[in-house]
């Protein structure tokens, strides 16, 4: 049942993407990202009230934190939905395990002495294997765009995916500590929209428009229904099966972009979202057999 949270999670927010997409033309990051937090917030606080969930909590710290990495991530992501087809934002949003795959390479070979320790344990080289792949599928997937001088806003979406890796081991750990998914979406939409806020006070604030404005409303509803069923999902269900269940993400963003879009990603577009994907499954495997509690990933 917990496999089927993460289902919805990922159909959530890749229709959530397709909102931002079109917001996008009249809103600017900072102003989706408040929108998206204020009308979210409101939502949680009324879902608490109905399931009587105090919105209190003990650790405010790990709230912050997380709030902070989730809500840059989230800013970045959706610079890069405005300017990337929806395909390419989406996947490179969800290199996140290839990032945690290769911080555990990285420290590996930091804290590595060949005088005491002798050879690297035997898993560093497939992990280190699954990076190169990932990598490989960014390039890949980037060569359309720097063909069409997009080059800034991929690189902002490979940000976005760097930054949810640190979201997602935060969202894991409030899980563990025992923090309802209610307040955890909550903490993180407060978060939202007092960083859209402060970033609407540097870009500034676009003409209001109710026609346009009607896209904000299913995109916060959506967004906060991703991440509720996103929290619920990495907080009980099997972390290895929950963290490859997110890619499924990238084949509902892959299909809308078709469809609505009318995207044309090439043959080395989809072999190198195929890379990335297959990339991110071999790593949260690799690391699930050397640790069983670790962690998977988040939004």
């Amino acid at each position: 049942m917990q496999a089927l949270w993460m289902l919805a999670a990922s159909l959530f927010f890749a229709t959530m993407a397709v909102c931002i997409k079109i917001a996008s033309a009249w809103f600017n990051a900072a102003e989706l990202v408040f929108w998206r937090g204020l009308i979210g917030m409101v939502i949680m606080a009324l879902w608490a009230r109905s399931r009587r969930t105090s919105l209190a909590t003990r650790y405010p710290f790990m709230h912050a934190w997380r709030s902070l990495v989730g809500v840059l991530s989230l800013g970045a992501w959706f610079y890069a939905i405005a300017g990337l087809p929806l395909a390419t934002a989406m996947t490179l949003n969800y290199m996140s395990s290839v990032w945690i795959a290769a911080f555990l390479v990285g420290g590996a070979l930091v804290a590595w002495n060949p005088r005491t320790d002798g050879a690297l344990p035997a898993r560093q080289g497939p992990l280190a294997l699954t990076v190169l792949a990932g990598f490989a599928g960014v390039v890949l997937m980037l060569r359309p765009t720097i063909e069409q001088h997009q080059v800034f806003a991929g690189l902002v979406g490979l940000l976005s995916g760097l930054l949810s890796a640190f979201a997602y081991l935060q969202v894991m750990a409030l899980g563990r500590i025992g923090e309802p998914e209610v307040r955890t979406v909550f903490y993180f939409a407060a978060g939202s929209m007092v960083a859209g806020a402060a970033g609407m006070l540097v870009t500034g604030v676009s003409p209001w428009d109710w026609g346009h404005a009607l896209w904000l409303l299913p995109m916060a509803l959506l967004a906060s229904l991703g991440q509720w069923c996103m929290t619920r999902a990495y907080s009980h269900g099997p972390t290895l099966l929950v963290a490859n269940l997110q890619y499924s993400g990238i084949v509902f963003g892959a299909l809308y972009s078709l469809v609505l879009f009318g995207d044309r990603i090439p043959l080395v577009g989809w072999i190198g979202m195929g890379l990335i994907c297959a990339s991110g499954i071999a790593g949260t495997v690799l690391r699930a057999r050397a640790a069983p509690d670790a962690p998977g990933e988040e939004h």
